[in-house]
């Protein structure tokens, strides 16, 4: 028995790098992974075998939503006023873009502000 093989090899070998663009694109401007493996000719599958893959070499966050956003602690715990001071609790936002912020009820609002629109852009 003999068999030929017809047309281009299609295996592809993909860089670390390129494997984490294509992860990450997803979601971005309410991209699918079905869309997201359609134009570049891959497997859904593939996407979650790649995202399961960089999770392992630490090259992406164990939360695919995760975000970090640089923040001067020095401007959150900004002057408060003294009767503010001893006030205890935890305020939890949830903003629109679905992250969620938790501070102290202490907290510069200015600063809040600050950090509100930070999270917000990014």
């Amino acid at each position: 028995m003999r068999v030929e093989i017809l047309g281009q090899e299609r295996r592809r070998r993909w860089r670390d790098d390129e494997k984490l663009a294509i992860v990450m694109s997803v979601e971005v401007a309410g991209t699918t992974i079905t869309e997201v493996a359609h134009q570049h000719d891959i497997t859904r599958q593939q996407i979650y075998a790649w995202r399961s893959e960089l999770k392992k070499k630490g090259l992406l966050s164990t939360s695919a939503n995760a975000l970090f956003v640089p923040v001067d602690m020095n401007a959150v715990q900004a002057d408060v006023p003294e009767d503010k001071k001893n006030c205890c609790g935890t305020i939890e936002l949830r903003l629109s873009c679905g992250r969620t912020l938790r501070f102290g009820s202490a907290v510069d609002t200015g600063a809040l502000t600050k950090l509100i629109r930070a999270v917000e852009a990014a």
